[in-house]
Protein backbone atom coordinates (compact mmCIF):
# COMPACT_ATOMS: atom_id res chain seq x y z
CA UNK A 1 0.00 0.00 0.00
CA UNK A 2 1.34 3.76 -0.57
CA UNK A 3 0.62 6.49 1.16
CA UNK A 4 -0.39 10.19 0.41
CA UNK A 5 -3.44 9.59 -0.07
CA UNK A 6 -3.07 6.06 0.41
CA UNK A 7 -3.83 4.95 4.18
CA UNK A 8 -2.10 2.06 5.56
CA UNK A 9 0.11 3.56 8.77
CA UNK A 10 1.34 1.50 11.19
CA UNK A 11 -1.14 2.95 13.96
CA UNK A 12 -3.94 2.63 11.40
CA UNK A 13 -2.77 -1.18 11.11
CA UNK A 14 -3.05 -1.53 14.67
CA UNK A 15 -6.86 -0.62 15.34
CA UNK A 16 -8.16 -2.58 12.24
CA UNK A 17 -11.17 -5.35 12.61
CA UNK A 18 -9.14 -7.29 10.30
CA UNK A 19 -5.11 -6.82 9.42
CA UNK A 20 -4.19 -9.44 6.50
CA UNK A 21 -0.32 -9.32 6.39
CA UNK A 22 1.46 -11.13 3.10
CA UNK A 23 -1.23 -13.49 1.82
CA UNK A 24 -0.23 -15.51 -1.05
CA UNK A 25 -1.92 -17.93 -2.30
CA UNK A 26 -1.36 -20.50 -5.69
CA UNK A 27 -3.37 -22.39 -7.82
CA UNK A 28 -1.84 -24.80 -10.76
CA UNK A 29 -0.42 -22.77 -13.14
CA UNK A 30 -1.26 -19.39 -11.64
CA UNK A 31 -0.38 -17.13 -8.32
CA UNK A 32 -3.72 -15.44 -7.37
CA UNK A 33 -2.29 -13.21 -4.53
CA UNK A 34 0.95 -12.33 -4.44
CA UNK A 35 2.09 -10.80 -0.70
CA UNK A 36 -1.52 -8.96 -0.29
CA UNK A 37 -1.82 -6.90 2.69
CA UNK A 38 -5.20 -5.38 3.75
CA UNK A 39 -6.47 -4.00 6.39
CA UNK A 40 -10.65 -3.05 7.53
CA UNK A 41 -11.03 -0.59 10.57
CA UNK A 42 -14.46 -1.15 12.61
CA UNK A 43 -17.81 0.02 11.26
CA UNK A 44 -16.20 1.04 7.78
CA UNK A 45 -17.33 0.74 4.31
CA UNK A 46 -14.06 -0.75 2.31
CA UNK A 47 -14.69 -1.57 -0.85
CA UNK A 48 -12.22 -4.00 -2.89
CA UNK A 49 -12.13 -2.80 -6.75
CA UNK A 50 -10.02 -4.66 -9.78
CA UNK A 51 -10.28 -6.57 -13.04
CA UNK A 52 -11.69 -10.18 -13.36
CA UNK A 53 -8.93 -12.38 -12.14
CA UNK A 54 -7.47 -10.04 -9.89
CA UNK A 55 -7.80 -11.57 -6.88
CA UNK A 56 -10.35 -10.14 -5.06
CA UNK A 57 -13.10 -12.77 -4.59
CA UNK A 58 -10.08 -15.20 -3.90
CA UNK A 59 -8.96 -12.64 -0.95
CA UNK A 60 -12.23 -12.96 0.52
CA UNK A 61 -12.37 -16.59 0.81
CA UNK A 62 -9.29 -16.79 2.77
CA UNK A 63 -10.47 -14.34 5.48
CA UNK A 64 -13.81 -16.34 5.06
CA UNK A 65 -12.88 -19.86 5.29
CA UNK A 66 -13.19 -21.16 1.91
CA UNK A 67 -9.38 -21.66 1.65
CA UNK A 68 -8.91 -23.24 4.90
CA UNK A 69 -5.47 -22.53 6.78
CA UNK A 70 -2.67 -24.10 5.23
CA UNK A 71 -4.14 -23.79 1.66
CA UNK A 72 -2.15 -20.18 1.47
CA UNK A 73 0.96 -18.29 2.69
CA UNK A 74 0.89 -15.39 5.29
CA UNK A 75 -1.43 -14.60 8.36
CA UNK A 76 -4.23 -12.55 9.18
CA UNK A 77 -5.63 -11.23 12.37
CA UNK A 78 -9.51 -10.89 13.25
CA UNK A 79 -10.20 -7.97 16.37
CA UNK A 80 -6.39 -8.42 17.27
CA UNK A 81 -6.37 -12.54 17.15
CA UNK A 82 -4.71 -14.64 14.67
CA UNK A 83 -7.26 -16.42 12.66
CA UNK A 84 -6.96 -20.27 11.08
CA UNK A 85 -9.93 -20.94 9.90
CA UNK A 86 -10.45 -24.66 8.35
CA UNK A 87 -14.21 -23.93 7.14
CA UNK A 88 -16.65 -21.40 6.80
CA UNK A 89 -18.49 -21.99 9.67
CA UNK A 90 -15.59 -21.15 11.82
CA UNK A 91 -15.32 -17.92 10.60
CA UNK A 92 -19.03 -17.17 10.73
CA UNK A 93 -19.35 -18.26 14.40
CA UNK A 94 -16.10 -15.43 14.58
CA UNK A 95 -18.86 -12.86 13.01
CA UNK A 96 -17.32 -12.79 9.63
CA UNK A 97 -20.13 -13.37 6.92
CA UNK A 98 -19.27 -13.30 3.08
CA UNK A 99 -22.19 -13.59 0.41
CA UNK A 100 -20.71 -14.78 -2.80
CA UNK A 101 -21.14 -13.45 -6.25
CA UNK A 102 -22.92 -16.76 -7.32
CA UNK A 103 -25.62 -18.39 -5.43
CA UNK A 104 -25.66 -20.70 -2.72
CA UNK A 105 -29.65 -21.14 -2.22
CA UNK A 106 -31.52 -24.71 -2.10
CA UNK A 107 -33.57 -23.36 -5.05
CA UNK A 108 -36.71 -26.25 -3.36
CA UNK A 109 -36.66 -24.98 0.23
CA UNK A 110 -38.92 -21.89 1.19
CA UNK A 111 -37.16 -18.02 2.04
CA UNK A 112 -37.63 -18.90 5.65
CA UNK A 113 -35.39 -22.48 5.41
CA UNK A 114 -33.03 -20.81 3.20
CA UNK A 115 -32.32 -17.86 5.62
CA UNK A 116 -31.99 -20.22 8.98
CA UNK A 117 -30.16 -23.04 6.98
CA UNK A 118 -27.88 -24.52 9.23
CA UNK A 119 -28.66 -22.07 12.26
CA UNK A 120 -32.08 -23.22 12.76
CA UNK A 121 -34.26 -21.59 15.29
CA UNK A 122 -34.69 -24.49 17.26
CA UNK A 123 -35.26 -25.32 21.31
CA UNK A 124 -34.33 -29.27 22.40
CA UNK A 125 -33.85 -29.74 18.80
CA UNK A 126 -36.86 -28.84 17.88
CA UNK A 127 -37.56 -25.64 14.84
CA UNK A 128 -40.00 -23.31 16.42
CA UNK A 129 -41.54 -22.48 12.74
CA UNK A 130 -43.48 -19.68 14.10
CA UNK A 131 -40.36 -17.72 14.99
CA UNK A 132 -38.71 -18.62 11.88
CA UNK A 133 -40.77 -17.21 10.00
CA UNK A 134 -41.70 -14.06 12.10
CA UNK A 135 -37.84 -13.50 12.14
CA UNK A 136 -37.77 -14.51 8.58
CA UNK A 137 -40.28 -11.46 7.97
CA UNK A 138 -38.22 -8.88 9.88
CA UNK A 139 -35.48 -9.31 7.84
CA UNK A 140 -37.12 -9.59 4.63
CA UNK A 141 -38.59 -5.96 5.14
CA UNK A 142 -35.14 -4.84 6.41
CA UNK A 143 -33.74 -5.59 3.12
CA UNK A 144 -36.63 -4.66 1.00
CA UNK A 145 -37.69 -8.07 -0.54
CA UNK A 146 -41.87 -7.84 -0.61
CA UNK A 147 -42.39 -12.07 -0.49
CA UNK A 148 -43.60 -14.37 2.02
CA UNK A 149 -41.17 -16.40 3.93
CA UNK A 150 -43.12 -19.42 2.57
CA UNK A 151 -42.05 -18.64 -0.89
CA UNK A 152 -39.97 -21.11 -2.60
CA UNK A 153 -36.65 -20.02 -3.48
CA UNK A 154 -37.41 -21.56 -7.35
CA UNK A 155 -39.99 -19.14 -7.48
CA UNK A 156 -37.56 -15.73 -7.43
CA UNK A 157 -35.15 -14.32 -9.93
CA UNK A 158 -31.99 -13.41 -9.43
CA UNK A 159 -32.44 -9.95 -8.10
CA UNK A 160 -34.97 -11.27 -5.09
CA UNK A 161 -32.91 -14.40 -4.68
CA UNK A 162 -29.62 -11.90 -3.86
CA UNK A 163 -32.14 -9.94 -1.18
CA UNK A 164 -32.12 -13.34 0.46
CA UNK A 165 -28.87 -13.92 0.94
CA UNK A 166 -28.58 -11.00 2.19
CA UNK A 167 -31.37 -11.39 5.14
CA UNK A 168 -29.61 -14.76 5.84
CA UNK A 169 -26.31 -12.58 6.14
CA UNK A 170 -28.18 -10.58 8.28
CA UNK A 171 -29.56 -13.70 10.40
CA UNK A 172 -26.25 -14.06 11.93
CA UNK A 173 -24.05 -11.93 14.87
CA UNK A 174 -22.10 -10.07 12.02
CA UNK A 175 -19.35 -7.56 12.62
CA UNK A 176 -17.63 -8.17 9.56
CA UNK A 177 -19.58 -8.53 6.45
CA UNK A 178 -18.10 -9.37 3.16
CA UNK A 179 -20.70 -9.04 -0.16
CA UNK A 180 -18.81 -9.95 -3.51
CA UNK A 181 -20.82 -7.90 -6.51
CA UNK A 182 -24.00 -7.81 -4.39
CA UNK A 183 -25.44 -5.53 -6.46
CA UNK A 184 -25.12 -7.42 -10.24
CA UNK A 185 -28.46 -8.58 -9.76
CA UNK A 186 -30.61 -5.93 -9.04
CA UNK A 187 -31.66 -2.78 -10.94
CA UNK A 188 -31.03 0.45 -10.20
CA UNK A 189 -33.75 1.16 -6.99
CA UNK A 190 -33.15 -1.69 -5.43
CA UNK A 191 -29.14 -1.38 -5.48
CA UNK A 192 -29.74 2.06 -3.75
CA UNK A 193 -31.60 0.53 -1.30
CA UNK A 194 -28.82 -1.57 -0.66
CA UNK A 195 -26.24 0.43 -0.37
CA UNK A 196 -28.31 2.49 1.72
CA UNK A 197 -28.68 -0.63 4.21
CA UNK A 198 -24.70 -0.98 4.36
CA UNK A 199 -25.05 2.84 5.59
CA UNK A 200 -27.10 1.60 8.18
CA UNK A 201 -24.98 -1.15 8.88
CA UNK A 202 -21.93 1.19 9.00
CA UNK A 203 -23.73 3.02 11.78
CA UNK A 204 -24.73 0.29 13.84
CA UNK A 205 -20.83 -0.81 13.62
CA UNK A 206 -20.88 -3.14 11.49
CA UNK A 207 -17.87 -3.18 8.98
CA UNK A 208 -18.60 -4.13 5.58
CA UNK A 209 -15.95 -5.12 2.41
CA UNK A 210 -17.57 -4.45 -0.92
CA UNK A 211 -16.05 -6.14 -3.71
CA UNK A 212 -18.04 -4.65 -6.67
CA UNK A 213 -17.09 -3.45 -10.85
CA UNK A 214 -20.09 -0.80 -10.55
CA UNK A 215 -18.01 1.90 -9.54
CA UNK A 216 -20.16 4.89 -9.33
CA UNK A 217 -22.14 3.05 -6.02
CA UNK A 218 -18.29 2.41 -5.42
CA UNK A 219 -17.41 6.13 -5.17
CA UNK A 220 -20.61 7.12 -3.78
CA UNK A 221 -20.76 4.78 -0.65
CA UNK A 222 -17.23 3.73 -0.20
CA UNK A 223 -14.94 5.09 3.17
CA UNK A 224 -12.03 3.50 1.72
CA UNK A 225 -10.90 1.79 -1.91
CA UNK A 226 -8.18 -0.61 -2.21
CA UNK A 227 -7.43 -1.39 -5.77
CA UNK A 228 -5.66 -4.75 -6.77
CA UNK A 229 -4.20 -5.78 -9.68
CA UNK A 230 -2.84 -9.38 -10.67
CA UNK A 231 -3.25 -10.65 -7.26
CA UNK A 232 -1.42 -7.52 -5.82
CA UNK A 233 -2.76 -4.18 -3.67
CA UNK A 234 -2.00 -1.28 -5.91
CA UNK A 235 -3.19 1.05 -3.37
CA UNK A 236 -5.64 2.07 -0.91
CA UNK A 237 -7.48 5.26 -0.97
CA UNK A 238 -9.19 7.29 1.08
CA UNK A 239 -13.08 8.22 0.17
CA UNK A 240 -14.44 9.46 3.37
CA UNK A 241 -14.46 13.35 1.41
CA UNK A 242 -15.94 11.50 -1.80
CA UNK A 243 -12.86 13.07 -3.43
CA UNK A 244 -11.84 9.98 -5.35
CA UNK A 245 -13.17 9.76 -9.05
CA UNK A 246 -14.21 6.94 -11.54
CA UNK A 247 -11.80 7.71 -13.98
CA UNK A 248 -8.89 7.92 -10.73
CA UNK A 249 -10.77 3.67 -10.22
CA UNK A 250 -10.11 2.98 -13.44
CA UNK A 251 -6.54 3.85 -13.98
CA UNK A 252 -5.35 2.39 -10.94
CA UNK A 253 -7.44 -0.79 -12.03
CA UNK A 254 -6.62 -1.33 -15.53
CA UNK A 255 -3.05 0.91 -15.42
CA UNK A 256 -4.39 3.53 -18.11
CA UNK A 257 -6.80 6.11 -18.84
CA UNK A 258 -10.13 4.42 -20.23
CA UNK A 259 -11.48 8.04 -21.75
CA UNK A 260 -14.21 6.32 -23.79
CA UNK A 261 -16.68 4.03 -21.89
CA UNK A 262 -18.80 2.73 -24.98
CA UNK A 263 -17.35 2.20 -28.45
CA UNK A 264 -18.18 3.63 -31.75
CA UNK A 265 -19.74 1.96 -34.16
CA UNK A 266 -20.95 2.76 -37.16
CA UNK A 267 -22.26 -0.31 -38.65
CA UNK A 268 -25.25 -0.01 -41.38
CA UNK A 269 -28.45 -1.29 -40.39
CA UNK A 270 -30.64 -3.40 -42.84
CA UNK A 271 -34.26 -5.14 -43.55
CA UNK A 272 -35.79 -6.63 -40.59
CA UNK A 273 -34.45 -9.91 -39.41
CA UNK A 274 -36.43 -10.65 -36.52
CA UNK A 275 -39.64 -9.75 -35.56
CA UNK A 276 -42.10 -11.06 -32.61
CA UNK A 277 -46.03 -10.50 -33.02
CA UNK A 278 -48.12 -10.43 -29.97
CA UNK A 279 -46.41 -13.19 -27.81
CA UNK A 280 -48.67 -14.43 -24.18
CA UNK A 281 -46.61 -16.56 -21.52
CA UNK A 282 -47.96 -16.85 -18.23
CA UNK A 283 -46.48 -17.81 -15.24
CA UNK A 284 -45.48 -21.51 -14.86
CA UNK A 285 -46.80 -22.16 -11.73
CA UNK A 286 -49.62 -19.25 -10.82
CA UNK A 287 -51.66 -19.91 -14.04
CA UNK A 288 -53.95 -16.85 -13.64
CA UNK A 289 -50.48 -15.12 -13.90
CA UNK A 290 -50.04 -13.15 -17.49
CA UNK A 291 -46.33 -12.21 -17.45
CA UNK A 292 -45.74 -11.34 -21.26
CA UNK A 293 -48.49 -9.75 -22.55
CA UNK A 294 -49.12 -8.97 -26.14
CA UNK A 295 -45.43 -8.26 -26.64
CA UNK A 296 -44.52 -7.25 -30.34
CA UNK A 297 -40.83 -6.28 -31.48
CA UNK A 298 -38.52 -6.03 -34.12
CA UNK A 299 -34.82 -6.25 -34.68
CA UNK A 300 -33.07 -5.51 -38.03
CA UNK A 301 -30.03 -6.88 -39.61
CA UNK A 302 -26.94 -4.95 -37.67
CA UNK A 303 -28.87 -3.48 -35.27
CA UNK A 304 -28.43 -3.55 -31.51
CA UNK A 305 -31.69 -3.20 -29.52
CA UNK A 306 -31.94 -2.51 -25.94
CA UNK A 307 -34.64 -3.73 -23.34
CA UNK A 308 -34.83 -1.35 -20.34
CA UNK A 309 -36.85 -2.12 -17.38
CA UNK A 310 -36.94 -2.49 -13.73
CA UNK A 311 -36.90 -5.80 -11.67
CA UNK A 312 -40.04 -7.79 -12.22
CA UNK A 313 -40.99 -6.15 -15.71
CA UNK A 314 -40.71 -9.55 -17.55
CA UNK A 315 -37.40 -9.01 -19.96
CA UNK A 316 -35.67 -12.26 -18.57
CA UNK A 317 -38.98 -14.24 -18.73
CA UNK A 318 -39.93 -12.93 -22.15
CA UNK A 319 -36.08 -13.73 -23.69
CA UNK A 320 -36.30 -17.12 -21.68
CA UNK A 321 -40.06 -18.03 -23.69
CA UNK A 322 -38.62 -16.99 -27.09
CA UNK A 323 -35.90 -19.46 -26.78
CA UNK A 324 -37.29 -22.38 -27.03
CA UNK A 325 -39.83 -21.99 -24.78
CA UNK A 326 -37.38 -22.51 -21.92
CA UNK A 327 -39.82 -20.12 -19.24
CA UNK A 328 -43.61 -19.97 -18.73
CA UNK A 329 -46.25 -21.50 -20.44
CA UNK A 330 -46.70 -20.07 -24.12
CA UNK A 331 -50.28 -18.92 -24.84
CA UNK A 332 -50.11 -17.35 -28.39
CA UNK A 333 -47.95 -15.35 -30.72
CA UNK A 334 -45.42 -15.73 -33.65
CA UNK A 335 -41.91 -15.31 -34.05
CA UNK A 336 -40.32 -14.31 -37.43
CA UNK A 337 -36.82 -14.20 -39.33
CA UNK A 338 -36.69 -12.97 -42.01
CA UNK A 339 -40.12 -12.39 -42.91
CA UNK A 340 -41.02 -16.19 -42.93
CA UNK A 341 -42.45 -17.64 -39.79
CA UNK A 342 -40.13 -19.84 -37.74
CA UNK A 343 -40.19 -22.83 -34.84
CA UNK A 344 -38.98 -21.78 -31.18
CA UNK A 345 -40.96 -24.70 -29.37
CA UNK A 346 -38.28 -26.21 -28.07
CA UNK A 347 -34.28 -25.00 -27.64
CA UNK A 348 -32.38 -27.29 -29.80
CA UNK A 349 -35.17 -25.78 -32.93
CA UNK A 350 -34.56 -22.22 -31.91
CA UNK A 351 -30.58 -23.09 -32.15
CA UNK A 352 -31.16 -24.53 -35.54
CA UNK A 353 -33.48 -21.48 -36.19
CA UNK A 354 -30.21 -19.66 -35.61
CA UNK A 355 -31.46 -17.79 -32.24
CA UNK A 356 -28.84 -17.79 -29.17
CA UNK A 357 -29.38 -16.50 -25.99
CA UNK A 358 -26.57 -15.68 -23.08
CA UNK A 359 -28.30 -16.21 -20.30
CA UNK A 360 -28.32 -13.84 -16.54
CA UNK A 361 -27.78 -16.95 -14.51
CA UNK A 362 -24.95 -18.59 -15.75
CA UNK A 363 -24.23 -20.96 -12.83
CA UNK A 364 -27.91 -22.69 -13.46
CA UNK A 365 -28.58 -22.63 -16.83
CA UNK A 366 -24.80 -21.05 -18.89
CA UNK A 367 -22.28 -23.13 -17.92
CA UNK A 368 -21.78 -26.92 -16.58
CA UNK A 369 -19.20 -25.79 -14.07
CA UNK A 370 -17.75 -28.90 -13.32
CA UNK A 371 -16.61 -29.11 -17.18
CA UNK A 372 -14.07 -27.68 -18.23
CA UNK A 373 -13.24 -23.83 -20.58
CA UNK A 374 -12.92 -26.04 -24.08
CA UNK A 375 -16.38 -28.12 -23.43
CA UNK A 376 -18.43 -25.05 -22.49
CA UNK A 377 -17.20 -23.37 -25.47
CA UNK A 378 -18.29 -25.68 -28.10
CA UNK A 379 -21.13 -27.31 -26.44
CA UNK A 380 -23.52 -25.62 -28.33
CA UNK A 381 -22.62 -25.99 -31.65
CA UNK A 382 -20.55 -29.92 -31.22
CA UNK A 383 -20.85 -29.99 -35.45
CA UNK A 384 -18.38 -27.50 -35.51
CA UNK A 385 -15.46 -29.30 -33.93
CA UNK A 386 -16.55 -32.92 -35.00
CA UNK A 387 -16.62 -35.10 -38.28
CA UNK A 388 -19.29 -37.73 -38.90
CA UNK A 389 -20.10 -37.53 -35.45
CA UNK A 390 -16.95 -37.67 -33.74
CA UNK A 391 -15.63 -35.19 -31.42
CA UNK A 392 -12.19 -33.75 -32.69
CA UNK A 393 -10.36 -33.35 -29.95
CA UNK A 394 -7.40 -30.96 -31.08
CA UNK A 395 -10.10 -28.98 -33.11
CA UNK A 396 -12.24 -28.20 -29.73
CA UNK A 397 -9.17 -26.89 -28.12
CA UNK A 398 -7.99 -24.58 -31.18
CA UNK A 399 -11.44 -23.19 -30.86
CA UNK A 400 -11.84 -22.76 -27.48
CA UNK A 401 -8.53 -21.00 -27.73
CA UNK A 402 -9.41 -18.90 -30.14
CA UNK A 403 -12.06 -17.73 -28.26
CA UNK A 404 -10.17 -16.78 -24.83
CA UNK A 405 -7.56 -14.66 -26.88
CA UNK A 406 -10.78 -12.81 -28.72
CA UNK A 407 -12.20 -12.40 -24.98
CA UNK A 408 -9.68 -12.27 -23.04
CA UNK A 409 -10.13 -14.93 -20.87
CA UNK A 410 -7.91 -15.63 -17.95
CA UNK A 411 -7.26 -19.06 -17.58
CA UNK A 412 -3.93 -20.84 -17.78
CA UNK A 413 -5.50 -23.46 -20.04
CA UNK A 414 -9.02 -24.62 -21.63
CA UNK A 415 -8.43 -27.63 -19.60
CA UNK A 416 -8.98 -25.63 -16.56
CA UNK A 417 -12.55 -26.61 -14.43
CA UNK A 418 -15.12 -23.59 -15.45
CA UNK A 419 -15.65 -23.30 -11.53
CA UNK A 420 -12.30 -22.17 -11.22
CA UNK A 421 -12.78 -19.40 -13.01
CA UNK A 422 -13.78 -15.75 -11.67
CA UNK A 423 -17.50 -14.90 -11.89
CA UNK A 424 -16.94 -12.91 -14.68
CA UNK A 425 -14.57 -15.20 -16.70
CA UNK A 426 -17.02 -17.05 -16.03
CA UNK A 427 -19.61 -15.07 -18.24
CA UNK A 428 -17.28 -14.81 -21.08
CA UNK A 429 -16.87 -18.16 -21.69
CA UNK A 430 -20.95 -18.00 -21.86
CA UNK A 431 -20.51 -15.45 -24.87
CA UNK A 432 -17.87 -17.68 -26.07
CA UNK A 433 -20.00 -20.57 -26.19
CA UNK A 434 -23.02 -18.90 -28.07
CA UNK A 435 -20.88 -16.51 -30.40
CA UNK A 436 -19.13 -20.03 -31.48
CA UNK A 437 -22.84 -21.29 -32.37
CA UNK A 438 -22.78 -18.12 -35.53
CA UNK A 439 -26.43 -17.55 -34.84
CA UNK A 440 -28.08 -14.69 -36.62
CA UNK A 441 -30.20 -13.64 -33.56
CA UNK A 442 -28.41 -13.11 -30.51
CA UNK A 443 -29.83 -12.50 -27.57
CA UNK A 444 -27.58 -11.04 -24.45
CA UNK A 445 -29.48 -11.36 -21.22
CA UNK A 446 -27.12 -8.85 -18.79
CA UNK A 447 -24.00 -9.41 -20.65
CA UNK A 448 -21.74 -7.47 -18.58
CA UNK A 449 -22.87 -8.51 -14.91
CA UNK A 450 -20.21 -9.27 -12.92
CA UNK A 451 -17.66 -8.10 -15.74
CA UNK A 452 -15.06 -5.32 -14.94
CA UNK A 453 -14.62 -1.99 -16.64
CA UNK A 454 -12.18 -2.90 -18.87
CA UNK A 455 -13.75 -6.12 -19.90
CA UNK A 456 -17.14 -4.28 -20.46
CA UNK A 457 -15.30 -2.38 -23.50
CA UNK A 458 -14.21 -5.58 -24.94
CA UNK A 459 -17.49 -7.04 -24.83
CA UNK A 460 -19.04 -3.99 -26.44
CA UNK A 461 -17.00 -4.25 -28.57
CA UNK A 462 -17.71 -7.46 -29.85
CA UNK A 463 -21.50 -6.74 -30.17
CA UNK A 464 -20.27 -3.99 -32.13
CA UNK A 465 -18.25 -6.25 -34.24
CA UNK A 466 -21.24 -8.66 -34.69
CA UNK A 467 -23.21 -6.09 -35.54
CA UNK A 468 -21.33 -5.37 -38.42
CA UNK A 469 -21.46 -8.46 -39.64
CA UNK A 470 -25.44 -8.47 -39.56
CA UNK A 471 -26.77 -9.90 -36.78
CA UNK A 472 -29.41 -9.11 -35.26
CA UNK A 473 -28.97 -8.52 -31.25
CA UNK A 474 -31.08 -8.23 -28.41
CA UNK A 475 -29.76 -6.81 -25.50
CA UNK A 476 -31.05 -6.43 -22.31
CA UNK A 477 -29.35 -4.73 -19.21
CA UNK A 478 -30.07 -3.73 -15.71
CA UNK A 479 -27.93 -0.35 -16.24
CA UNK A 480 -29.52 2.15 -18.10
CA UNK A 481 -26.46 4.04 -18.53
CA UNK A 482 -25.01 0.90 -20.65
CA UNK A 483 -28.61 0.62 -22.21
CA UNK A 484 -27.78 3.92 -23.99
CA UNK A 485 -24.42 3.54 -24.34
CA UNK A 486 -25.02 0.43 -26.82
CA UNK A 487 -28.04 -0.02 -28.39
CA UNK A 488 -29.56 2.34 -31.35
CA UNK A 489 -32.89 1.54 -30.49
CA UNK A 490 -34.49 0.85 -27.21
CA UNK A 491 -37.73 -0.89 -25.89
CA UNK A 492 -39.03 -0.25 -22.25
CA UNK A 493 -41.13 -3.16 -20.71
CA UNK A 494 -42.90 -2.70 -17.35
CA UNK A 495 -45.51 -5.33 -15.97
CA UNK A 496 -44.86 -7.71 -18.91
CA UNK A 497 -45.38 -5.06 -21.53
CA UNK A 498 -43.98 -3.11 -24.07
CA UNK A 499 -44.64 0.68 -22.70
CA UNK A 500 -42.19 2.75 -25.12
CA UNK A 501 -39.89 2.22 -27.99
CA UNK A 502 -37.53 5.16 -28.75
CA UNK A 503 -34.05 5.66 -30.38
CA UNK A 504 -30.94 6.45 -28.66
CA UNK A 505 -30.83 9.36 -29.77
CA UNK A 506 -33.46 10.65 -28.39
CA UNK A 507 -33.36 7.94 -25.37
CA UNK A 508 -32.52 9.23 -21.25
CA UNK A 509 -32.54 7.84 -18.38
CA UNK A 510 -35.42 9.94 -17.24
CA UNK A 511 -37.71 9.46 -20.73
CA UNK A 512 -37.42 5.70 -19.72
CA UNK A 513 -38.49 6.02 -16.38
CA UNK A 514 -41.19 8.39 -17.45
CA UNK A 515 -42.10 5.58 -19.95
CA UNK A 516 -42.34 2.87 -16.95
CA UNK A 517 -44.51 5.53 -14.94
CA UNK A 518 -46.79 6.41 -17.52
CA UNK A 519 -47.74 2.74 -17.96
CA UNK A 520 -48.26 2.21 -14.40
CA UNK A 521 -50.64 5.57 -13.92
CA UNK A 522 -52.68 3.83 -16.65
CA UNK A 523 -53.02 1.27 -14.41
CA UNK A 524 -51.30 -1.84 -16.25
CA UNK A 525 -51.47 -4.84 -14.59
CA UNK A 526 -50.86 -8.52 -14.66
CA UNK A 527 -54.18 -10.00 -16.59
CA UNK A 528 -56.34 -12.34 -14.94
CA UNK A 529 -57.55 -14.95 -17.13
Amino acid sequence: MTQGTERATADELSDALLEMRGITKTFPGVRALSDVSFAVRPGEIHALVGENGAGKSTLMKVVSGVYPTGSYEGQFFFKGEECHFHNIRESEQRGIVIIHQELALIPHLSITENIFLANEQATRGVINWGLSHSRAQGLLMKVGLDETPDTKISRLGVGKQQLVEIAKALSKNVELLILDEPTSSLNENDSQKLLQLLREFRDQGIACVLISHKLKEVESVADTITIIRDGAVIESLDNKGGQVTEDRIIRGMVGRDLTHRFPPRDAPIGDVAFEVRNWMVRHPIYEDRMVINDVSIYVRKGEVVGIAGLMGAGRTEFAMSLFGRSWGDFVSGKVLKNGVEIDVSTIPRAIESGLAYATEDRKTYGLVLMNDVKTNITMANLDGVSTNGVLISPKEIQVANQFRDALAIKTPSVKQITVNLSGGNQQKVVLSKWLFADPDVLILDEPTRGIDVGAKYEIYTIINRLAAEGKAIIMISSELPEVLGVSDRIYVMAAGRIAAEMPSAEATQEAVMKAIMRLARAGAEEVVL
